[in-house]
């Protein structure tokens, strides 16, 4: 025979048995910003809902621009915070100066050869303009800041909102991004 508290204990357990499991990161939705797919360096598809959840910073890149080196800080940013739910997603674009002009094949190289990059790279991608990605144009519009040239950087929260944007001569290791970078991992 069951007792009440028994019973009551049965109960409770099947319910919690039956009720949904808590929602992660992903589970949910993809945010609009990110509900895009694109090649990566290897031409193999990739959607950028993979990466919901984490904080991002977006990066239009170029193999022979002023900024390059900023290909070292964003490796170092990536590798600092990439265990705390942190991504750098770097777009190659030749929009800006021809400073683009390799194969997707020839990127891959030189961000590994002179770099070591291990961040997920998409193959050559507009930025601007009329032939921009929707996710660029989404970003720009967002924030109010388009890329003006290579190494502009956008970043996004965990909800996949863009929260700033900055500027290619702002280094990826200046206090500015590397404080906003903590602040949103740190937040929950």
């Amino acid at each position: 025979m069951l007792t009440p508290s028994i019973y009551a204990f049965i109960v409770a357990a099947v319910a919690a048995l039956a009720s949904p499991a808590p929602s992660t990161a992903a589970d949910s939705p993809c945010p609009s910003v990110l509900d895009h797919e694109f090649s990566n360096l290897r031409e193999e598809p990739v959607s950028l809902c993979q990466f919901r959840g984490k904080v991002l910073l977006i990066v239009n890149t170029a193999s022979e621009c002023g900024y390059t080196p900023q290909y070292e800080g964003l490796e170092k940013l990536y590798r600092r915070f990439r265990d705390k739910g942190f991504a750098v997603l770097g777009f190659p674009a030749n929009d800006f100066g021809g400073q683009e002009p390799g194969s997707n094949k020839q990127i891959a190289q030189f961000c590994q050869v002179n770099y070591g990059i291990t961040f997920p790279m998409f193959a050559k991608t507009s930025v601007v303009g009329a032939n921009a990605h929707p996710l660029f144009h989404e970003l720009a519009a967002k924030t109010g800041k388009p890329p003006r040239w290579n190494f502009h950087k956008y970043l996004l929260d965990r909800a996949g909102q863009p929260v700033a944007a900055f500027e290619s001569a702002v280094e990826p290791a200046d206090p500015r991004v590397t404080a906003q970078i903590e602040k949103l991992l740190g937040a929950r």
